[in-house]
């Protein structure tokens, strides 16, 4: 089954945390935090911990995320995780993954599995969709 949201990030915050020991790259690595809230087919929230290897002048990088999302997908009521990773060269995304992790949902979600994938449309509007099985 595929389930569809629309997206908006309520919080971003960066942290403290710094790979250690120090490693100078070409690419500085940070990690945030996120909450983000869905809307559509999929409503909830999601927690969001964000780590990210990005060059702000040149708009390059990847990213890798693991979000635990509690809410309901499509009616069923419950929580699970999913992480998902992308690079960009600036105006773009490749080498993107994106999968729920097993064995984390709960309640009516229990015994989801999947994956699924993000998009950003040319008005900004952030997308996400579930492609998953449960049972």
């Amino acid at each position: 089954m595929r389930a569809t949201a629309t997206f908006t990030v309520n919080s971003f915050a960066p942290a403290e945390l710094k790979p250690e020991p120090a490693v100078s790259t070409g690419t500085p690595v940070g990690v945030a935090t996120m909450e983000k809230i869905l809307q559509g087919e999929v409503v909830g929230r999601a927690a969001t911990l964000f780590t990210a290897a990005f060059d702000e002048s040149t708009g390059v990088g990847t990213y890798v995320a693991m979000e635990s999302f509690e809410g309901s997908l499509q009616g069923r009521e419950g929580s699970f995780n999913f992480v998902h990773s992308a690079s960009t060269s600036g105006n773009d995304r490749t080498a993107e993954f994106f999968t729920i992790v097993p064995s984390s949902g709960t309640r009516e979600l229990t015994g989801i599995s999947g994956a699924g994938g993000l998009a950003v449309d040319a008005d900004g509007t952030h997308r996400i969709w579930f492609d998953y099985e449960i049972g």
